[in-house]
């Protein structure tokens, strides 16, 4: 069992799990420190840190936005791996992004170059299922998190979950990231049914940003993931009053 799917499961057995998506170095990577301990003060049990790249096709409005902030700060991957070499979050990390990112690195060298550091995992959207080989034989202990989406047939389903790492990351909605989403109705037989196939903690993700949503899908899943809320806050706001924000929305 690779280390992240070791420690969620843990934590999953005793409480709901937060894990936040913000993209790194939207505010600069001198703040990035400072926005992961945030997180974990406010209870991330892992967080995603998102990989600026110049056509993020599953992204809503505001984390391209943030994806722009950071390259006009020439954020790279490579400068975002030697950040993470510096610091100690306190939580798991995950490297979201696309696949041209990690594939221009280097999935060997990039693995390499995070050892050492708090990097648990990859979460790769535009890779699918059937390509994962690209990336596996050189991943070692870091896990290869899975996207089930709305449209997926209960046999694929049952496929993605038998070889799930980390945790499923359930999404909500057909479509890009954003919070200004409308759920389908069937959205929780959905996440049941997601749920009752995964030995490991299924959360669910895009659109989700306030109290009475994460109460909801707290019913069915093992936690929530919340992105364009984080991203905008930060922006807006900054890293003290977001954590005020998911204190009110956690309370």
């Amino acid at each position: 069992m690779k280390p992240l799917t070791e420690t969620l499961k843990s934590r999953a057995e005793t409480e709901k799990l937060f894990v936040p998506y913000i993209m790194a170095g939207a505010q600069g990577l001198d703040k990035l420190e400072e926005e992961i301990a945030m997180l974990v003060e406010q209870g991330a049990a892992a967080i995603e840190l998102g990989v600026p790249f110049s056509d993020p096709v599953a992204d809503g409005p505001t984390i391209q936005a943030a994806g722009l902030r950071a390259f006009a700060q020439q954020v790279t991957l490579k400068k975002l791996v030697e950040k993470l070499q510096e610091i100690r979050s306190g939580a798991p990390l995950i490297l979201m992004g696309y696949s041209n990112s990690f594939f221009h690195y280097g999935i060997k060298e990039l693995v390499e170059d995070l050892e050492g550091t708090d990097v648990q995992g990859f979460i790769i959207p535009d890779l699918p299922y059937e390509h994962q080989e690209l990336v596996t034989p050189d991943l070692g202990d870091m896990a290869l998190l899975t996207l089930i989406s709305l449209t997926s047939p209960t046999e694929r389903i049952e496929q993605l979950a038998a070889e799930a790492e980390g945790f499923i990351y359930a999404v909500t909605v057909n479509g890009i990231t954003g919070t200004d989403q409308q759920f389908r109705t069937d959205l929780m037989e959905h996440l049941a049914k997601v749920k009752a196939v995964s030995d490991i903690p299924v959360l669910a993700g895009f659109g989700i940003s306030t109290s009475e949503q994460v109460k909801k899908f707290q019913q069915v899943c093992d936690g929530v993931v919340i992105g364009s809320k984080i991203v905008r806050s930060l922006e807006e706001q900054g890293t003290e009053k977001t954590g005020e924000l998911l204190a009110e929305i956690f309370r």
